[in-house]
């Protein structure tokens, strides 16, 4: 029998982390060893047997963020993988987790399928990784997309909800319109990553296009966060 993934659970808010602890027992293969409140909690329960496979963290603690947490498991040699399930929404937060290594960075408030397509991909790419031997390249791209797979309902196949998250926080936090290039700028993503984000969150009615016209040539097109979004 396959052991279950082993599963920390970090939220200042108690209620909070109950919640989501029950979110993962009903997701099959997956069990909740313990939660911590804060981030001394979490650091001391990283290092307590039975050790986390994965840690679901919040980056809001009392005592210090989430990438604080993430920072100095590190530093003391834990392996344990980390989503972050967090209300910090701005661009920098969400940038740094992924630069840190969060497999997957889930925005609160969220529903369960949110949290359990992210668990399932997980599973998956564990399931890749214990496979071991080389990887040729088609299998490199497997593990590399194991994750960002993961999609939201409604999301199309092949789009990362964090990368989409991302581009969106870039425009909810934008003073007016951007374009594909000021959006790959302040993201850190590739020009035509950004268009092609830009246009799904266009066609989910979580951005609006507009036109800037100048003195000659094409247009240039520019997005907006959707004020009903």
């Amino acid at each position: 029998m396959t052991r279950p993934v082993e599963v920390l659970v970090v939220d200042d808010d108690a209620r909070v982390a109950r919640v989501n602890a029950a979110y993962v027992d009903k997701v099959p293969g997956f069990r909740v060893t313990g939660q911590a409140h804060n981030a001394a909690s979490a650091l001391h329960l990283l290092g307590t047997a039975p050790r986390p496979d994965l840690m679901l963290l919040d980056h809001y603690l009392p005592d210090a963020t989430g990438l604080d947490v993430v920072r100095e498991m590190r530093r003391r040699g834990h392996e344990t993988d980390v989503i972050m399930v967090t209300a910090a929404r701005d661009v920098r937060t969400v940038q740094a987790a992924m630069r840190q290594g969060a497999l997957q960075y889930l925005v609160k408030p969220f529903a369960f399928a949110g949290l359990r397509t992210r668990l399932e991909a997980y599973a998956e790419l564990r399931r890749t990784l214990d496979g071991g031997g080389r990887a040729e390249q088609a299998e490199v791209d497997r593990i590399f997309g194991a994750m960002s797979a993961a999609t939201e309902p409604g999301l199309p196949k092949g789009h990362s909800p964090t990368t989409a998250d991302l581009v969106g926080r870039a425009l909810v936090n934008a003073k007016g319109p951007l374009s594909a290039q000021e959006i790959a700028e302040r993201t850190g993503l590739s020009r035509q990553t950004a268009q092609r984000y830009l246009k799904l969150l266009e066609r989910t009615g979580r951005a609006t296009l507009t036109l800037k016209y100048g003195d000659a040539g094409r247009p240039e097109h520019r997005y907006v966060w959707a004020a009903h979004a």
